[in-house]
């Protein structure tokens, strides 16, 4: 007759230390412990993961990180609550789904932006016109500003000038062009109706 044994149960008769008794020592930080818990448990914690992804460089990497959260994590493990194997087998299921759904976002993402680029290849009237009319608002923004803050702004955002510059060329004090920026800074987003 052949009995058939949970490899768990083998190891505790046969004088093994137990995946919880590994996890344990995990927990205070024991590396050898890690080690013969990372050799007893691969294979089934790489076999689920990969099962749920496809490419098998993902599960791997997937893999991985389940093992440094149970390296950073293992002192949270209570075995009152469930078997090791369980606590590691839901922390990789849970990061294999995790895995998934960010691939499945990033997909979706670029679907969308390809989408909005194809799109825009064919109307190259539409995006001129509508640069031609914020800019025109821009303008009409700006000659709302006092001369001052107009030039402030002018030599920071369209000349490229750093506040020293400024500063320098205006003969002004770095503080008082600081405070120009802000001031046409504010009332350029009041009258572009910009929230913050």
């Amino acid at each position: 007759m052949l009995v058939v044994m949970d490899p768990d149960v083998g190891d505790a008769l046969n004088g093994a230390e137990t995946p919880e008794h590994r996890l344990t020592r995990v927990g205070e930080g024991d590396r050898k412990a890690f080690a013969d818990l990372y050799d007893a448990t691969a294979s089934r914690v790489f076999g689920l993961v990969r099962r749920l992804l496809v490419d098998p460089a993902q599960a791997e990497e997937v893999t991985q990180e389940v093992y440094l959260e149970i390296w950073q994590t293992a002192s949270r493990y209570k075995p009152e609550r469930g078997s090791a194997i369980s606590w590691m087998l839901t922390m990789a299921h849970r990061r294999a789904v995790d895995r998934v759904r960010a691939s499945q976002a990033s997909r979706d993402r670029d679907v969308r932006v390809g989408i909005r680029d194809y799109d825009r290849e064919f109307d190259h009237v539409a995006e001129h016109v509508e640069v031609q009319l914020e800019s025109e608002r821009v303008k009409r923004a700006l000659a709302g500003l006092t001369e001052l803050q107009r030039q402030a702004v002018e030599l920071a955002y369209f000349g490229g000038l750093s506040h020293t510059e400024i500063s320098s060329r205006l003969h002004v004090p770095v503080g008082t062009i600081k405070t120009r920026i802000r001031d046409g800074m504010i009332r350029l987003r009041d009258a572009l109706g910009v929230t913050s």
